[in-house]
């Protein structure tokens, strides 16, 4: 089943970012764009980075807000950003994927889980990477369930 949660609108492709904050900058004015975060949200993310790295391995990266930040969350929602050359996010850890969420109650960990397991494998990870359309992006997830 595609993730309820994410749609084609919900997905930018070949960006290019030279900061980690950048990244994580973008990804959380999207879920605010898209209606799913209050604005505050965004510096949540940047809080949650600077605590601990969301880098996940395997090129991925998954900011999201602290435990605080919540009560900024009106529904739960993802973005994905394809950013082919990378980034770094720090110790060289260079992310071509970054997964902005936002989880209303305990939706963030269906959510995390989903997208671990369409990202467990490389090889599916640099599928995403050179998708060239949101409709394929999608189609990768379809599996997931």
């Amino acid at each position: 089943m595609v993730l309820p949660i994410l749609s084609a609108k919900n997905i930018m492709l070949n960006h290019q970012l030279t900061t980690k904050e950048e990244a994580i900058q973008l990804a959380g004015q999207m879920l605010v764009e898209r209606g799913y975060v209050n604005p505050e949200y965004k510096e949540k993310m940047l809080e949650r980075e600077k605590i601990t790295s969301t880098y996940m391995g395997n090129f991925v990266a998954i900011p999201h807000g602290t435990d605080d930040a919540k009560k900024e969350v009106k529904e739960s929602g993802i973005v994905i950003i394809q950013i082919p050359d990378g980034v770094d996010f720090g110790e060289g850890n260079i992310v071509k994927l970054v997964f902005g969420i936002a989880g209303k109650g305990d939706d963030h960990l269906g959510i995390l889980s989903n997208i671990a397991i369409a990202v467990s494998e490389i090889e599916n990870v640099e599928k995403i990477v050179h998708a060239t359309s949101q409709e394929e992006v999608l189609s990768f997830f379809e599996g997931v369930n």
